[in-house]
């Protein structure tokens, strides 16, 4: 367990909504009063069943999504907080650019790029050199065991496990403070699972900071300090692992919120 006590990121109040015009204006609600803090190095697990609004919010965080109520305070490497629920667009491409990595259940990326590209592309933007870059890149698809006659092909002729290694690669070689993951391991086998678990929990000691979306349980007992749990929207409840119970729920994707 982390024992540093200094948040990187302070969730308070965050909530989105959306007004579907095509059905009326009716309103949708995928979370609403979501708070909570993470401490610098500490490895949180989001948990609830399908359509509970946990990957909207760990999206919201990463902009992906803009909230419509609350704040979500981040603590940069340069010591100043700033909202990521509020702040320009610009300052949140340059903080993914530089700190805050993603992966998202789902590989997109450009056609006829190979593999090793893609995960070299965010140290080549840094200004690595390009021999570096694929040279790291290529250390860290070893490492989770993406065999190499696949470097150079490209992801989209490749398994959904091999397409999630890929994504976990790219979110991790510029060496992210917080790393925010929508289910990163779900179309992982046991093997696989336990290779990014070792790359994760290494990058862990190393400093990173994840928030992440997961459904095994066995799996948040093992790598995460503390888990937050969801249901219709709303943080029911949050804790430490071995301190908490921790709901077990079907192996769900999560679908539309509610109207």
């Amino acid at each position: 367990m982390s024992t540093q006590r200094s948040p990187i990121l302070r969730v308070s109040n965050l909530g989105k909504r959306i007004t579907l015009h095509i059905l009326g204006g009716a309103v949708i609600e995928p979370f609403s009063s979501v708070s909570f803090d993470v401490d610098e190095g500490e490895f949180v697990a989001i948990v609830g069943p399908s359509g509970s609004g946990k990957s909207s919010v760990v999206k919201t965080i990463h902009r992906t999504y803009l909230a419509t109520q609350g704040s979500a305070f981040y603590r940069t490497a340069a010591g100043q907080d700033v909202d990521l629920a509020s702040i320009p667009d610009r300052q949140v491409l340059e903080l993914r650019r530089k700190e805050i990595g993603f992966v998202s259940q789902f590989l997109k990326v450009e056609p006829r790029v190979p593999a090793v590209d893609i995960v070299a592309r965010p140290l080549m933007r840094a200004g690595v050199d390009e021999t570096e870059a694929r040279g790291r890149a290529a250390a860290l698809l070893d490492r989770l065991d993406v065999p190499e006659r696949l470097w150079q092909s490209y992801p989209a002729l490749f398994s959904g496990g091999e397409q999630q290694r890929i994504n976990i690669a790219r979110a991790l070689i510029g060496e992210p403070r917080l790393l925010l993951a929508d289910e990163p391991t779900s179309a992982l086998d046991a093997t696989n699972t336990g290779r990014v678990v070792e790359t994760l929990l290494e990058a862990r000691n190393n400093g990173l900071t994840v928030i992440g979306v997961f459904h095994d349980i066995d799996l948040i007992e093992r790598i995460a300090d503390r888990v937050v749990v969801m249901g219709n929207g709303r943080v029911e409840r949050s804790g430490q692992v071995g301190e908490i119970e921790i709901p077990r729920f079907a192996l769900q994707q999560e679908f539309a919120p509610r109207v």
